[in-house]
């Protein structure tokens, strides 16, 4: 059928309209004005517009359900990420209160401890007192429902009633004299007719039960083992309503028979007052043992208190005697243990104050004498070495002895006048009186300024200087006269030690730091020398010939020029593998260096055993990483050295 016979059928009427509604004009004109698939309702159909309205409402809510629900989201969101810090915080707090104050761990642990003592034994106490309350009403209850269902019992047996009336009002007050209040415990019953019995003529009551309650508040197992049973006597828990609330009873079932039928009994028994006095007994445990916890919290604070105080001044005291502040004492008050620990440490003190103040004028005493020696043999010096001077420039005239005479006394006038000036160095940072006059200066071209100086040194030794650097300038705040003594002591070093092997200068910077490493291939240092290689007079080979500098004071002084600055003076060895000095400077002086840009253990230090394997432990006897400096050092890391 087509549009246009389905029009006509419609007009004409023979077709009834769907859903029993009425044609009206608009449903004349459908063949015409639908245009849709054959059999599709038209706009006659009513219900179509009803289901376009509501799937358009429902579009509508879904939408606004997802904007509400977005717009909920990120305020969590943003609370979240406002909360978040605020925890993360005090969390931050807590944990640093935790590892500072011994008086805060002391309190949290012991009321930790209390509260998990007292939360243990209030369960048990708590379930022990259940448990006999509940011991209790079970056997009142037992009592009570086998007292009373053997008077239900005989009343049945004494009865003589035949008709239905009779019958239903002898169930009726026997059952209602049963229910009431027993002896503690309030009591209902349910009466049923057990089931799949053979009806008598007589049995005109099948179930009887107290108000509100029916036979499903007793539970199938109950009602399951008292159908099975003889005589015996059984009971349940169970849940029992009243009014509008559920309270926990117990169910207590036996079997009574009446004119040959056998009927179930339930008395059940409101264990309500039960639980509520052990919801009071619980009340009282907890809020016992709250009050109780707060107590012992009062008392571990003020315990610790009185204990951690004394320790904490001492702490005090202690600190501002390291930071120089000798005539500082703890306050001593009464007889105890902690009397006693603070009069040892007054004792203590004040014996290292005079100790303290007796070196403290030694010092001065050797820094004064080392001071004015040094500046009374300056004019004896001068003159010594101008008469040295003469007879030297004037050795050739001389006999071969007196010429080497000659010799010996230039030379050693020369080491003479060398000591002479360290010591006044010397004296000088001791004396605290050493100033740095830094600028930015250029640390490569006093690098090579240096390097330039030692090469005399370095071809009468035949060692070559290699000198890896970056490109361009490297400007460093620095006082360019000490950094000059610090690599000129660490370069000859190296190349009087170096055996004629190559000597590497390698310098790298970073955001922070410049790094300047010497690198020697010579006789290394074992565990012993390495220990003592910052040492004032000290040398690695007392019996060794020198012939530059010579005074043992070199490192020393280079020790301190680096401490004016800040920096790091670092030195590794190996017995047999050369060493390596690395000196790391900031770049300002109000930086902070955080890693050096050289590696301290050169990438070209060999370890015995084969290539790429890892040493053994005696492999390490005589290497020994030496750090020092004012500055804490950072882990090395070797970066990128530039070829």
């Amino acid at each position: 059928m087509d549009r246009n016979t389905a029009g006509q059928d419609d007009v004409a009427g023979d077709t009834a309209p769907r859903d029993g509604a009425a044609p009206d004009a608009a449903s004349q004109g459908s063949g015409s004005q639908d245009a849709g698939s054959q059999g599709a309702p038209g706009p006659r159909d009513g219900i179509t517009p009803v289901l376009r309205h509501v799937g358009f409402r429902a579009r509508i809510w879904q939408r606004r359900a997802l904007i509400v629900a977005l717009r909920v989201a990120r305020l969590v969101r943003t609370g979240v990420r406002r909360f978040l810090p605020g925890l993360r915080y005090l969390g931050r707090a807590l944990q640093q209160r935790w590892r500072r104050s011994l008086q805060f761990r002391t309190v949290l642990t012991t009321l930790m401890l209390a509260v998990t003592s007292f939360a243990v034994v209030g369960a048990y106490l708590s379930n022990q007192i259940a448990n006999n309350l509940f011991q209790e009403r079970l056997t009142q209850a037992e009592s009570e429902t086998r007292y009373n269902v053997k008077q239900v019992q005989d009343t049945f047996d004494g009865a003589q009633v035949t008709d239905q009336s009779s019958v239903i009002t002898l169930v009726s007050d026997t059952l209602s004299a049963v229910e009431g209040r027993g002896s503690v415990i309030q009591r209902r019953y349910v009466f049923e007719a057990m089931p799949n019995q053979t009806k008598p003529r007589n049995r005109w009551v099948e179930s009887r039960a107290s108000d509100q309650l029916t036979v499903s508040v007793i539970p199938a197992d109950l009602r399951k083992a008292v159908q099975d049973s003889g005589k015996d006597q059984y009971w349940a828990s169970t849940v029992i309503p009243v009014g509008t609330e559920d309270r926990p009873g117990i169910a207590v079932g036996n079997k009574v028979t009446f004119n040959g039928t056998v009927y179930e009994l339930y008395l059940i028994y409101d264990l309500n007052t039960a639980q509520q006095t052990l919801n009071e007994i619980q009340s009282v445990l907890w809020a016992g043992g709250a009050v109780l916890v707060l107590m012992i919290g009062a008392v571990a604070w003020y315990v610790t208190r009185n204990v951690v105080s004394p320790v904490s001044h001492a702490a005090m005291v202690s600190e501002k005697l390291a930071a120089g502040q000798l005539q500082e004492r703890m306050v001593v008050k009464g007889e105890d243990e902690v009397a006693r620990l603070g009069a040892s440490f007054n004792h203590m003190a004040a014996s290292l104050q005079e100790q303290i103040t007796q070196l403290a004028t030694l010092s001065q005493m050797q820094q004064r004498f080392v001071s004015d020696v040094s500046h009374e043999l300056r004019t004896p010096l001068t003159t010594v070495r101008m008469a040295a001077e003469v007879l030297y420039d004037a050795r050739d005239d001389f006999d071969p002895i007196n010429k080497r005479s000659a010799e010996l006394l230039y030379n050693q006038v020369e080491r003479f006048q060398s000591l002479l000036s360290d010591l006044l160095e010397i004296s000088r940072f001791d004396a605290g009186v050493a100033m740095l006059d830094a600028e930015p200066e250029d640390l490569l071209q006093v690098i090579a300024h240096v390097i330039e100086g030692a090469a005399p040194v370095a071809a009468e030794y035949g060692s070559e200087i290699i000198f890896a650097a970056p490109e361009g300038a490297m400007i460093v705040e620095m006082d360019a006269r000490r950094i000059d003594r610090i690599l000129r002591n660490l370069i000859l070093n190296a190349v009087e030690h170096g055996e004629g092997k190559p000597v590497t200068v390698t310098v790298a910077a970073n955001e922070t730091a410049v790094g300047v490493a010497v690198r020697d291939h010579g006789i290394g240092m074992d565990q012993a020398q390495a220990a003592r290689v910052f040492d004032r007079f000290w040398r690695a080979d007392p019996a060794r010939a020198r012939t530059t500098g010579g005074s043992g004071l070199g490192l020393s002084i280079a020790m301190e020029d680096t401490k004016l600055h800040h920096g790091w003076l670092q030195a590794w060895g190996r017995k047999g593998d050369g060493a390596n000095f690395r000196l790391t400077l900031p770049l300002r002086q109000d930086a902070v260096i955080a890693e050096s840009p050289v590696q301290l253990e050169p990438k070209d230090a060999t370890i015995p055993g084969a290539p790429g394997s890892i040493p053994a432990e005696q492999d390490y006897k005589n290497m020994l990483v030496l750090q020092t400096g004012t500055a804490r050092p950072a882990p090395v890391r070797a970066p990128e050295e530039t070829p």
